[in-house]
This record gives C-alpha cells, sequence and structure tokens, in this order.
C-alpha cells in the first residue's frame, strides 16, 4: 500500500533485504545465544541501555493520547504557518520516538525469534505504530483542504523551510489525496487489507512442511526455504531435482488458494489506485516518488531488446554442466569450482576496506569503526537466530547489521552488501534532519551493489594469475547480474501482467498464471532452457508480488551502482564527491533527480544497456577461463 509521502511511517527505518539477502544458505549451528562471545554482537546499548529502559519508554510512549495531541490542529478551521509548523514537528517528533522503540524491538527479536518476551515487545510497539498512522491519517487533506493563498505562503514562508520539500511534494500530490473521513478509512483499513499477505506468509513460511529429499546415493537432507540455496547449489544432480520439485509440487497442490491470495492483493492495491484517482495501480506505485511509469516499461523494453547474451550465458552452462537441456534444478549449481578459502571475519573486513579505498580515508575509517570497533554487526548464528543478512536501524542507532557468517566467499560479499546500505545510512543520518534521513527504496540497492562490484574488482586484482580463483570469482558476478537484473526484469513483467489483468477485469487463475510464467521463461532464459510444471508454479512462492511494484527495484539499482562504480573508480575526485553526496542525501530530493545528479540517468536506457554489456564481457573472460587450454 503506497501512502502518500508525509505519512509514511519507517516502522523499519532502513531495514533492507537485497535480492540476495533473503535466505539463509548455511546449515544451522546450534549454539545458544548465549555462547556468542559479547564483542561478536551488536551493541544495542546506544539506543536503550536494558530492556527495562526500554519498557519505561514504551510505557511513556503508550501514556500519549495521539488523537488528543492531535486534535487541536485537526478542528482548527485554518492552519497559520506557525500552526503548521508546530503540526509538522509533532509528527515527526513521535514518529522519531516510536521509530526508536520498533527498532530496539526488532533487533532485539531478531537475535533470538524464540524469546516470547521479544515477540510480545514486537507486537506491542508494531500495533502503537499503526495507532500513530492512523491518529494523524488527517493531515495531508486537511493541509491541502488550505486555500490556494495559504499553500503558497507555506512554501514561501521561513519558518518553514525546514519542511518546504516535503511541503512541495504534498501539494504535488494534492488530486490524488482524499477528504479527511475517506483517508481516514483507509488507514484504518490497513491491517484488513494486509490479510492476503499475511496468510500467504503464514502458508508458505509456517504451515508448509516439506519431507526430506534424497540425493543419488540415497543419504536424506532437510528441506526447507532457506535449505533450497544450498540443495540447489550441490553437484548431486538427482539431489537437486528432488529439491526443487518437493518443494514446488507443495505450491502446485495449493496453487487455487495462493492464487486467489495474490488475487486479493493485486485487488487492493487496484482499490487504492483508483480510490486516488490514478489511472493504473503502476502509476500509483511510481507517481509519489516522481518516477515516470516509462522508467518501468523502458527497464523491460530495454532488457527484452538486449536478451542475447543471457541465451549465450545459458548455452555455456548447458555445454559446462554436460547436460542437453538446463533445467530449473540447475540454474544454481555453480560453473565453477568454489572457492573453498576460509575468511575470518576480520579478514573479511580488511578485504572490504582495501575494496572501498577509492571511496576516501573518511568513508574507510567510519566503516572501520563500525565493523570493528563499534560492534555494528551481530556476526555469527545462533539458535533461533533470524536467517539471512540485513542492515536496518533507525536516526537514533548504528546502521546495524545482521549476520550469519561462516568464512565463505559469499559472506565476505554479503557483508560488503549489508556495509553498503549502512554506511548509505549512516552518512544520510549524519547529514539530513530525520524528516530526509532515509532514502527510497528505489535507491537503496545501489550503495550496497556499488561496494559488492567494488570487491569484486579487488579479489580479481588479488587472485591475478590463479584462473581457478578468478573463474569463481566471475561465476558469482555473472550470477549476482543475472539473478538481479534478468529474473527481477522477468518478476517485474509478470507483475505488471498480474496488475493489467486486474485492471482490465480479466480474471486471475492458476492456469492463466503459469502459462504467463512459462511464456515469460522461455522468452528470458531460450531454447536451451526447460519449461515444466514446477517451473510454471514457482511464481506461487515469491513473496515480493505482495509488496506492489517492488521487484523493478533491484533490477534499476544494480543498474545504477554498475554505472556509478565505473564513473567513481575510473573517474575524478569530483565524480567521488558527486557519490558521496548522493549516500548523504537521504530523501531530500526525489530518486530520479538523487542519481542524476551523481551522474546516472536512470530515464535513460544507457544504464541498463550497460550492464548488459558489462555482463557479457564478463561472460566472454570467463568463458576462456573455463574453455579447455
Amino acid at each position: 500500500m503506497d501512502k502518500c509521502w508525509i505519512l509514511i511511517l519507517f516502522l523499519t527505518s532502513d531495514l533492507l533485504l537485497g535480492a540476495g539477502d533473503i535466505q539463509q544458505e548455511d546449515q544451522f549451528m546450534d549454539l545458544a545465544r548465549s555462547q556468542i562471545a559479547l564483542e561478536d554482537t551488536w551493541n544495542l546499548t546506544p539506543l536503550y541501555s536494558t530492556v527495562d529502559t526500554w519498557e519505561q519508554d514504551l510505557k511513556e510512549a503508550l501514556s500519549k493520547d495521539f488523537d488528543k495531541l492531535a486534535q487541536p490542529f485537526r478542528e482548527a478551521t485554518t492552519l497559520s504557518v506557525e500552526q503548521l509548523k508546530d503540526l509538522l514537528d509533532l509528527r515527526f517528533s513521535l514518529a522519531r520516538q516510536v521509530q526508536k522503540l520498533y527498532t530496539y524491538a526488532h533487533l532485539y527479536f531478531d537475535q533470538e525469534t524464540k524469546n516470547d518476551a521479544a515477540k510480545q515487545a514486537l507486537q506491542r510497539i508494531t500495533l502503537r505504530c499503526h495507532d500513530l498512522e492512523q491518529a494523524f491519517s488527517w493531515i495531508e487533506p486537511k493541509i491541502l483542504s488550505q486555500p490556494e493563498g495559504a499553500l503558497h505562503q507555506y512554501a514561501k514562508a521561513p519558518l518553514l523551510q525546514p519542511y518546504a520539500t516535503i511541503i512541495e511534494r504534498l501539494v504535488r500530490l494534492k488530486e490524488h489525496t482524499l477528504s479527511e473521513p475517506e483517508e481516514a478509512i483507509l488507514a484504518a483499513s490497513g491491517l484488513a487489507t494486509a490479510s492476503p499477505h499475511k496468510a500467504f506468509s503464514a502458508i508458505s513460511d509456517s504451515d508448509f512442511i516439506f519431507p526430506d529429499v534424497e540425493d543419488k546415493a540415497g543419504k536424506k537432507y532437510p528441506l526447507t526455504h532457506g535449505s533450497l540455496g544450498v540443495l540447489l547449489k550441490n553437484p548431486d544432480r538427482v539431489l537437486r531435482k528432488n529439491a526443487f520439485c518437493t518443494l514446488h509440487k507443495k505450491f502446485l497442490k495449493y496453487e487455487n488458494t495462493i492464487a486467489e491470495l495474490l488475487h486479493g492483493t493485486i485487488q487492493q492495491h487496484f482499490f487504492e489506485a483508483k480510490s486516488r484517482k490514478y489511472d493504473t495501480c503502476l502509476e500509483s506505485a511510481l507517481f509519489p516518488k516522481d518516477i515516470d511509469v516509462s522508467v518501468y516499461k523502458n527497464l523491460v523494453e530495454t532488457v527484452r531488446a538486449n536478451i542475447e547474451p543471457l541465451h549465450r550465458y545459458m548455452k555455456l552452462r548447458k555445454k559446462l554442466l554436460g547436460v542437453e537441456t538446463v533445467q530449473p534444478w540447475d540454474m544454481y549449481v555453480p560453473l565453477a569450482k568454489e572457492s573453498t578459502s576460509y575468511y575470518s571475519y576480520d579478514q573479511a573486513v580488511e578485504l572490504i576496506l582495501a575494496a572501498c579505498k577509492p571511496l576516501g580515508e573518511e568513508y574507510i575509517a567510519e566503516l572501520k569503526k563500525g565493523l570493528a570497533e563499534l560492534r555494528w554487526v551481530d556476526k555469527f548464528e545462533n539458535r533461533n537466530k533470524r536467517s539471512g543478512a540485513y542492515s536496518g536501524g533507525c536516526y537514533d542507532s548504528y546502521p546495524y547489521i545482521l549476520m550469519n557468517y561462516k568464512g565463505t566467499l559469499r559472506d565476505v560479499f554479503t557483508l560488503a552488501h549489508e556495509a553498503g546500505h549502512s554506511m548509505h545510512s549512516f552518512l544520510s543520518h549524519r547529514t539530513q534532519p530525520f524528516h530526509y534521513a532515509d532514502y527510497e527504496i528505489f535507491v537503496a540497492e545501489v550503495a550496497s551493489t556499488f561496494n559488492e562490484d567494488l570487491l569484486s574488482q579487488e579479489l580479481l586484482r588479488r587472485s591475478a594469475g590463479n584462473k581457478e580463483e578468478q573463474a569463481a570469482i566471475l561465476n558469482q558476478k555473472l550470477e549476482d547480474i543475472r539473478g538481479t537484473l534478468f529474473r527481477q526484469t522477468l518478476f517485474a513483467e509478470f507483475e505488471l501482467f498480474l496488475h493489467t489483468q486486474v485492471e482490465k477485469g480479466l480474471p486471475i487463475t492458476p492456469a492463466i498464471l503459469k502459462e504467463k510464467y512459462l511464456e515469460l521463461n522461455k522468452f528470458y532464459y531460450g531454447d536451451d532452457f526447460a519449461l515444466s510444471d514446477e517451473i510454471a508454479i514457482e511464481w506461487a512462492r515469491i513473496p515480493h508480488f505482495y509488496y506492489g511494484y517492488y521487484v523493478y527495484q533491484y533490477a534499476t539499482g544494480i543498474s545504477a551502482a554498475h554505472a556509478l562504480a565505473k564513473k567513481v573508480v575510473a573517474g575524478s575526485q569530483q565524480d567521488r564527491d558527486a557519490y558521496l553526496e548522493f549516500l548523504s542525501s537521504g530523501s531530500k530530493l526525489f530518486p530520479i533527480q538523487l542519481l542524476q545528479k551523481a551522474g546516472v540517468d536512470m530515464t535513460s536506457p544507457a544504464p541498463v544497456e550497460a550492464t548488459i554489456a558489462r555482463f557479457s564481457e564478463i561472460l566472454d573472460t570467463f568463458e576462456s577461463l573455463t574453455s579447455p587450454s
């Protein structure tokens, strides 16, 4: 659900899940939280010294009657400049307090998810977040109902200059803002309209239990969402097939239920788009961020027009695997021998700092403090810890990083990725006031992917002359671009199809969805990719389709990141400063404007074309490294 800008409550602040962050890819380590050394855990004391301190702050927040605090402003017929400033000051001060409480609760919960006290804490503050959102849902229509002269006065008033960009964006959304009662109804409906997504999560994450799967020797392996990624990289093709087919057949069995849940979510997107007088759901998702629909369509068209390198990659995959056709369970097994080197956490930090050298001494010094001294990172797995990795925090905290570090090369890349997010947050929070400090999702993956690109260049330099190491690094780079640019664009096409069906009053059934998904896979992966019932149902397990035009931002993000990395590494001090300014800008400008100032125009096909050209160049080098001498 896309709300107007001023009402966004940053519940998770910069909690960022990248395309490579979603699943835990390593075997479970059965250590209790208490067995993890203190220096290897994140330091939450800058947020709250103890849980009891958090409870005291929550009690104070619960004692506030949000409706009563808002009442004088809501009942005023007109709002003076002074009143509007007081109202915005109040709204953001409350949001800041609640955000801090929420951040501590979700970090506390994620470090040990079966801790009932942590679970209760998270639920309590989540409800308070919704209370705040509902209590102030009337702000936008109230401001926009003021006479035209008053709106002009707001925009020019020196007292309101700290909020000038917010007011400018608000006025821009005037025709898509409802009356006070209507906005209140939409805000109140938020919990109910989230039910299809919550039901999907409950079915997929909790109710679906998968049987163990066997390899060719009959050895059994546990199958979960988290273990699937590991099993699909196993050299045993029988195990890969059993894992892929077993998991997807479960979704196939419930295809009608899941199709209805997805249909319900798309109908909700359409309801809100029409309620706000947008022509399409795509316009509803992009217009508040000042992103023209042409950016979305340009991504799809550019990838479609340059699909040949992906087809060439599929031919090489078929050749190196020695198979007649590439099956869905053959897509993730490495084409080069993966690095068996173990990287300690300290070695990973050293590598990342060396890779980030083009960003300057100050950037490196701050990153080093965060990763090595201030305990931004919760490093290692413990029993019941949340899987995967993310960067998360708030305006009043460190930009924390959750890891489940095991010492693999992939773990080093994941740490670099999350460090990119965290430095983006650190610089934006240090530079911008609270209401501009968090950046839009459209640019969220730029800094993380940028750092991964720098790391791959550093590793390639260090492995010069070692064909096996270089092939492993390039294999990973190819897979990153395939998964983040090509696959996410395929998802973006499918998501556009879903919304268009509903907008045209056409049905969404399992048969229609499977047919469309097969058609897209056929185009993207070409004749060397085998289509099957299992790949046809893959759409049913993708949670991002419930988010509302989210996935395309992975593809635009990697394109912008590659373009900026090339400029910074090969460019001047001015190019580096422009990139660092981008990292420090938060949401002060719209995302397209921020990237243009940094030197990348995402309204043009050039960044996407350049990333595909980079993919093709890497493919050439990789092919030469893996060809028989």
